[in-house]
């Protein structure tokens, strides 16, 4: 009998085993913890938004622009090492519990009970975050520079096309889905911080579209344009008015619609599907 431990990662075939049986703890966790674990992880990658709002603040003149989106991708990937270190729930990274439905271990009404509670979760823990740091004036540093990078930020994603959108949600997720999915091989927690990295930073710098961070994003850019001091305005030399599409109804329909639904197709479908049919289908 071979008592030897392995340190190597586990391989795919194994990955996808313990993604199933993962989605299946997912599916019977209480919904007090379930709800929590979400909010927890609304505001861990609100932080990773906040972190690369703050470091790509005044760097349009001053830096090659693909640079600028190298640091912000990079300066963004604490969030999902906090939720997966840390533990919280990401509607995102569940999507991979497509595996465990199809597999046969839990329910399409579990799969949907746990998405629709960890997205409102998510939503909860991401706009508390943008709340508190809108009080914290957080907008103001850089004379101006973290706001205005802010707003720019929202007011980009709050005018994207429908089609757009959706293929941007799709690209982040799979990418994001991806990270997880690598997670499941780790044997350590380093291991598991330096899987995150590579495919977060590239989501993040490449411009994809992921649906937990819009609800920071975007709500902090609404903020700052609805209740921004003057003197900030007058700072950055901009009105409100130059950022019209920062709305509510925007945040709703042009971008969290399209986005969470590419974002379901890229991680349920594009991942978790396609692992599922190469490792875990019946064949004959």
């Amino acid at each position: 009998m071979n008592n030897e431990i392995s340190i190597d990662a586990l391989p795919p075939a194994q990955i996808a085993e313990k993604a199933v049986q993962a989605g299946l703890k997912k599916a019977q966790v209480d919904l007090l913890s379930l709800f929590l674990l979400s909010i927890l992880g609304g505001a861990f990658i609100a932080i990773g938004a906040i972190f690369a709002t703050s470091v790509t603040a005044g760097t349009k003149d001053a830096i090659p622009v693909g640079i600028t989106k190298l640091l912000s991708g990079l300066a963004f990937t604490p969030g999902l090492i906090l939720v997966v270190v840390g533990g919280a729930e990401l509607f995102t990274g569940n999507a991979l519990m497509l595996m465990a439905f199809v597999n046969g271990k839990i329910s399409l009404f579990q799969l949907l009970r746990n998405w629709l509670v960890v997205y409102a979760g998510n939503f909860v823990g991401a706009l508390a975050t943008a709340i508190i740091v809108f009080i914290a004036k957080h907008y103001t540093q850089g004379a101006g520079a973290v706001g205005l990078n802010a707003l720019m930020l929202g007011e980009a994603k709050s005018s994207l096309d429908f089609g757009q959108a959706v293929a941007l949600g799709m690209m982040c997720n799979a990418l994001v889905c991806m990270a997880v999915w690598m997670c499941f091989g780790a044997r350590s927690t380093t291991d598991k911080i330096l899987s995150i990295i590579p495919p977060i930073a590239a989501f993040v710098a490449a411009g994809f579209e992921h649906s937990v961070a819009n609800m920071y994003y975007i709500p902090e850019a609404i903020l700052i344009n609805t209740y921004g001091d003057p003197a900030f305005f007058t700072a950055i030399k901009h009105s409100p008015a130059d950022f019209a599409h920062l709305t509510w109804a925007n945040l709703f329909l042009v971008n969290l619609l399209p986005v969470t639904i590419g974002n379901i197709i890229g991680g349920a479908v594009m991942v978790g599907l396609i692992y599922w049919s190469i490792y875990l289908r019946k064949v004959g």
